[in-house]
């Protein structure tokens, strides 16, 4: 068996609920392999800088390391949304070296698609489980067991839609902070060259009357470059947006499944 951690309110309660997990399957003689952690998440909101910087750390110290994100909501539906990822091996350089300006990422080619592998989940069950899922199965009302055909899906794709609006509304707001750092460099880039142009001719100036030249100054320093906005935070928000689009994707397409059975259905009653 293979233990994955979850995400508490604390390091201390997330210590003492490993230490508490991993003394169990002890004393169960359960192999207990520390590979991960999981989080649980909403609409499949789940791409955040806290996320890549506790699955580097986890692969940083563990190779084997993943992370199984589930979503609670989808699952109730009657679609269980359980999926494993790592950090690729060239986002694990580039988190390691903590260089995560543009110039990096074109370098590595690590675009928001690249950020993160998905690793297949297969999920066996013993007999012991099987059977008790069976006398569940028995004891669960109608309605719970046909609410998975239900065609009400205007709240859940709306609310998923509300996400996906907001999550662009925040990658315009990220390319204006570039664009304004983009105008920026390029006026002072501007005023450096002709800063450099005015000294020039007044140290051709100086040299035609006979006297020396201006003595060199440390440009850096007059000429500091503007702090370039972190681009990490644009591929996770890029990410995310295309995880929603993926779950809305989804959505659709089983809702549509199910709109063409009920019309059959009224076909076939009719």
């Amino acid at each position: 068996m293979l233990t994955l951690m979850r995400v508490s309110e604390s390091e201390g309660e997330k210590l003492q609920y490993q230490m508490e997990m991993m003394r169990s399957l002890r004393h169960v003689n359960i192999d207990h392999l520390h590979v991960g952690w999981y989080q649980s998440t909403f609409f499949g909101s789940f791409m955040s800088r806290a996320l890549l910087d506790s699955q580097f750390s986890y692969q940083h110290a563990i190779e084997e390391s993943v992370v199984l994100i589930y979503d609670p909501i989808k699952t109730a539906q009657g679609s269980l949304s359980l999926k494993a990822y790592r950090l690729t091996p060239k986002l694990m350089e580039i988190c390691r070296e903590k260089d995560f300006s543009s110039e990096s990422l074109k370098k590595a080619n690590v675009g928001y698609e690249k950020m993160f592998e998905e690793v297949p989940i297969v999920i066996k069950n013993s007999h012991l489980i099987n059977v008790l899922l069976w006398d569940l199965e028995d004891k669960t009302a109608e309605v719970e067991k046909h609410e998975l055909l239900s065609l009400s899906s205007s709240s859940h794709l709306e609310k998923s839609l509300q996400m996906l609006m907001d999550r662009v509304d925040d990658m315009c707001q990220d390319i204006s902070k570039y664009n304004n750092y983009s105008r920026s460099l390029s006026k002072q880039q501007q005023q450096k060259h002709q800063y450099i142009q005015r000294r020039q001719q007044e140290n051709a100036q100086r040299q035609s009357r006979g006297e020396p030249p201006l003595p060199e100054e440390d440009l850096t320093k007059l000429f500091k470059p503007p702090q370039p906005p972190p681009r990490m935070d644009s591929l996770l928000i890029a990410g995310q947006i295309n995880t929603y689009c993926q779950t809305v994707k989804e959505f659709t397409s089983q809702n549509l499944g199910k709109l063409f059975m009920a019309e059959a259905l009224q076909g076939h009653g009719s």
